[in-house]
């Protein structure tokens, strides 16, 4: 039941943030591999590529990819999160009954690993349709699919099975380093603003607050490999589904801190926290209250 409960409470989030993962995709894919100045920019910022895209394509542009992206955070996240509630319940992150710190990150990098690796092909798809967009506001490589299932049949019929896992090279250390910033940091906060007697200790505040403190951390963590997991995943392949631009994931990272510096590999940080930080939040919010439910009931 866990797993569902962190499938359900990640969709939740996922509505009301898919928007600011398309801005924050085609952040990302502006000015790829091309230094700055040299490059036409599409999208200011966070509220500039928010308005651009609305204004050109409307409410479905800045939905591109919600059934993917509900479908995505369903798998990856009730996988993951359900992982860690399991860990977490047989007492494997705490040490003489305190949360400990590195137990917790081990717990949320293994979690993360398992949930990466069984997300991978939906946020494959999910990365191909939020770059697609009207040619006057194009960024990123542009796959023609007519939506999810198209593109998964289209993938695989194309390049087979392992051509669906394409980009889970860096699908498996983002979400990894991900995971274990977010679900090490939310365990500790909470543990420490229950400690405070700030509020109750059954009150929805201490989910809140611990997921405000680790929704900074999973952001600033997290951007440099989010950029490189989507260029990998948005790239042109060959006829044998090779990347015509990077060969893999340390190939795409130094090339991208070679020929954009280290600023590349920030590209679409506001966008990043705007759509981390309060999916981090709901989510972690909503999967908190999900489980004190579920167990108030005596299940």
């Amino acid at each position: 039941m866990d797993f569902v409960l962190g499938g359900v409470a990640a969709c939740g989030a996922c509505v009301f943030t898919n928007p600011l993962e398309v801005v924050k995709t085609r952040m990302q894919l502006q000015g790829e591999l091309q230094s700055r100045g040299s490059y036409r920019v599409h999208y200011r910022n966070v509220f500039h590529a928010f308005y651009t895209i609305g204004r050109v394509e409307g409410l479905g542009g800045l939905q591109r990819g919600l059934l993917a992206g509900m479908l995505y955070q369903f798998f990856m996240n009730g996988v993951r999160l359900g992982s860690y509630a399991l860990i977490e319940s047989a007492g494997y992150i705490h040490t003489e009954g305190r949360v400990s710190a590195a137990k917790s990150t081990a717990s949320g990098a293994l979690s993360g690993v398992v949930g990466a690796v069984m997300g991978s092909p939906i946020y494959l798809v999910k990365t191909h349709l939020q770059s697609q967009s009207t040619s006057t506001i194009a960024v990123g490589h542009q796959y023609q699919h007519r939506g999810m299932m198209h593109a998964l049949v289209a993938i695989h019929r194309q390049h087979g099975i392992v051509g669906l896992w394409r980009g889970s090279s860096a699908a498996v250390p983002r979400v990894s380093v991900g995971s274990a910033a977010q679900l090490c940091t939310f365990s500790t906060c909470r543990e420490f603003i229950t400690d405070l007697q700030m509020f109750s200790k059954d009150s929805w505040l201490v989910a809140l607050s611990a997921g405000m403190v680790s929704s900074v951390v999973v952001v600033l963590a997290m951007t440099p490999f989010d950029v490189v997991s989507t260029r990998l995943y948005n790239q042109p392949v060959d006829q044998l589904g090779q990347g015509r631009l990077y060969r893999g994931f340390m190939d795409c990272f130094s090339r991208t801190l070679r020929m954009e510096g280290l600023t590349g590999l920030y590209k679409g940080l506001g966008a990043s926290y705007f759509r981390l930080g309060p999916h981090t939040i709901l989510s972690l919010l909503f999967w908190d209250q999900l489980r004190n439910v579920y167990h108030a009931y005596g299940y």
